[in-house]
């Protein structure tokens, strides 16, 4: 292994148990930042009130010690943070790049959907509000925040270690939601710059958000990271599994008979890799030969 440098992380949102999907980007996160003598951090995505649940967080961590990872130093908690995605907000606010937005999820998705509309982009309705305009909607609705790209900055590239230098999107983000909470890309990227992570390995269904955040850390005056956008774990029909679905959690596997080390093995395996400790499979570990395709394991039979 190299020179201890940066760090990597894994980053759950504590909706529900983990399922094999999240355990098989935990391991591969943790194998691509130790094989590169990076630092290994874990964070808790718990900013959403509706959907974050304490027993669910407990039962994550423990899950992941489960499977053989370890981690530097304590859980971050993003619902912790608040001030730092205050300042962060104020810092872009004073660059002149936040404007109040005032439309509905409904307002947004009809305008994308009308000719010519870009399908779910914003299309940009508030961002030249007079301030006539702005005060009368200020009396209706509560806004939200959003990030005023430049025209010049609205296409943008990232570099991957599975996809190269990909190009795309960067539109006006939302950076806090109408009912005062920090936005994921926000927070993200605030927290990433403030832990020092310059490694993100996760899912290739978040590969078009990379280059909108690797622009919004610029803007917060750093460097974006070093994506490795891996491989879903997929259902038969192709589909991603997903915590609110209960799809192969790794309670229902150990109903079904696989525990903690049976589900480290067969997601090693599908990764090309022995059943070994962890920190023996780290010496083995080639990044360049993580799988390109969606993995769609046989699971056991729901009883």
């Amino acid at each position: 292994m190299g020179t201890q440098t940066g760090a990597g992380r894994f980053a759950p949102s504590p909706s529900g148990p983990l399922h094999l999907g999240n355990a098989r980007t935990a391991i591969l996160a943790w194998l691509f930042a130790r094989a590169s003598g990076r630092r290994f951090l874990l964070r808790v995505e718990d900013l959403d009130p509706q959907r974050s649940r304490a027993d669910a967080a407990a039962q994550q961590l423990a899950e992941l010690k489960q499977l053989g990872l370890d981690w530097d130093g304590p859980v971050v908690w993003q619902s912790r943070r608040g001030g730092r995605y205050r300042d962060a907000v104020d810092m872009l606010r004073r660059e002149g790049l936040v404007y109040e937005c005032f439309c509905t999820r409904r307002e947004i998705q009809e305008a994308s959907s009308a000719p010519h509309g870009a399908p779910g982009a914003y299309p940009g309705t508030c961002r030249n509000l007079s301030d006539i305009d702005r005060e009368r909607l200020c009396r209706i609705r509560r806004p939200a925040l959003r990030l005023r790209v430049p025209p010049e900055e609205r296409r943008g590239e990232i570099t991957d270690l599975r996809f190269g230098q990909v190009c795309g999107e960067v539109d006006d983000v939302v950076l806090r939601r109408r009912d005062g909470v920090p936005s994921y890309n926000l927070a993200v990227v605030v927290d990433d710059l403030a832990q020092g992570i310059d490694q993100v390995v996760r899912g290739d269904d978040l590969l078009s958000s990379a280059p909108r955040q690797a622009f919004l850390a610029r803007c917060l005056g750093g460097l974006p990271p070093v994506y490795a956008h891996v491989p879903l774990v997929v259902r038969p029909d192709g589909t991603r599994l997903a915590k609110r679905d209960g799809d192969a959690s790794l309670p229902e596997l150990a109903a079904a008979g696989w525990d903690a080390a049976r589900v480290r093995a067969i997601i090693l395996d599908s990764l090309g890799l022995p059943d070994l400790p962890l920190h023996r499979v780290v010496e083995r570990f080639d990044p360049a030969a993580v799988p390109r395709e969606s993995w769609c394991p046989a699971l056991p039979e729901r009883t």
